[in-house]
C-alpha cells in the first residue's frame, strides 16, 4: 500500500517508518521541518514538508500523493506544550481528515491516549466514556482528544490507538527526559494514582498491525497498570535520585487502562509487557 505518515520524525514515526518499508509498503513521511527530510530518507521513506495548519496545502498534498492509508502520529509534546498539542488534535486533525476524505482515502490510523477516560475504580476499557466534563487544565487535552477521535471516525475504516504513557528512548522518561529531571530534582511525589505505560517500540508495532485491524478505538498499553507508589520509587532508584515523598490520594481518572481487547481480539502482544524491567534499566 501507499501510506502517508503525518508526524514521521516524532518518536513513534521514526520507529514506524522502517517497519512499514520493511513490510513492503510505499511510505511518504511528512514533517514541517525541512531540516529533517534527510532523516526521513534515511529511514527508507519519501519526504514531504508540510504545515498541518495550512489547510490548502494539506488538501493539495493528499490529493497529489493519493495514499491508501493515512497514519496520524502528529503531536507537540517534546516541550510539554499542551495548548499546541490540542490545536494539532483539533485543527490539524480536521485538515487531515477532510483532505483524506476529499482524496478518497478509505483508511486512517490515529494516535490517541489511554488516560482520557472518565473516573472509575477499574482499568478503563474501550466501551467506557471519555472524560468530557473534565475541569481545566485537563479539559484542554480531553477536548483535543474528543475532537480528534470524532473527526477520524468519519473515515470509512479507522483505527484509534489509545496509547499508554510512552517510555523508552526519546520520551519524557528517557535519562534526559522531562520526567527524569523532575524525579532527579525531587519534584514528583508518589501518589495512589494509577496509569498504564507503553514502550515506544510496542506503540510503533501496534500502528503497523493496525493496518489490518477492524475500525474503532483500542487501548494499546502494557499488562500492568501501575500506581505511583509502585513505579516511581523503582524509577527514582534507577536514576540514582532521591526517593520520592508519598502523597496520599488519586484523581478519579487515574485508573490505568486494560489491553484485553488488543490482546484477545486483535492478537497484539507487547514486547515489553511490564514497565518494571525497562524502568529499572533506564
Amino acid at each position: 500500500m501507499k501510506i502517508f505518515v503525518a508526524g514521521a520524525t516524532g518518536v513513534i514515526g521514526c520507529l514506524l517508518l522502517p517497519k512499514l518499508v520493511k513490510a513492503g509498503h510505499e511510505v511518504v513521511g511528512m514533517t514541517r521541518d525541512s531540516g529533517r527530510t534527510e532523516l526521513i530518507r534515511g529511514l527508507g521513506a519519501q519526504e514531504h514538508v508540510l504545515d498541518i495548519f495550512d489547510r490548502q496545502a494539506v488538501f493539495s498534498a493528499i490529493k497529489d500523493i493519493r495514499p491508501d492509508v493515512v497514519i496520524h502520529q502528529l503531536t507537540s509534546l517534546s516541550d510539554r506544550n499542551f495548548q499546541d498539542n490540542a490545536r494539532i488534535r483539533i485543527e490539524g486533525t480536521r485538515n487531515l481528515v477532510d483532505a483524506a476524505k476529499a482524496a478518497g482515502v478509505k483508511r486512517m490510523i490515529a494516535q490517541s491516549i489511554a488516560w482520557a477516560y472518565e473516573s472509575g475504580d477499574q482499568p478503563a476499557r474501550e466501551e467506557d466514556s471519555l472524560d468530557i466534563d473534565a475541569p481545566l487544565p485537563r479539559k484542554i487535552s480531553i477536548d483535543g482528544i474528543v475532537a480528534l477521535e470524532k473527526a477520524v471516525a468519519e473515515v470509512a475504516d479507522h483505527v484509534i490507538l489509545r496509547y499508554g504513557m510512552f517510555y523508552g528512548p526519546g520520551t519524557w522518561y528517557d535519562i534526559q527526559g522531562e520526567m527524569a529531571k523532575q524525579v532527579q530534582n525531587h519534584q514528583l511525589p508518589a501518589t495512589d494514582g494509577v496509569m498504564s505505560f507503553l514502550h515506544v517500540k510496542d506503540a510503533a508495532h501496534a500502528a503497523l498491525l493496525a493496518l489490518n485491524w477492524p475500525s474503532g478505538p483500542v487501548n494499546i498499553v502494557d499488562d500492568e497498570p501501575a500506581a505511583g507508589i509502585d513505579w516511581l520509587p523503582i524509577y527514582a532508584k534507577a536514576l540514582q535520585a532521591p526517593a520520592p515523598e508519598y502523597q496520599e490520594g488519586r484523581q478519579g481518572w487515574e485508573r490505568g487502562a486494560s489491553n484485553t481487547k488488543a490482546r484477545t481480539v486483535y492478537g497484539w502482544e507487547p514486547q515489553y509487557p511490564t514497565w518494571r524491567t525497562e524502568l529499572r534499566q533506564m
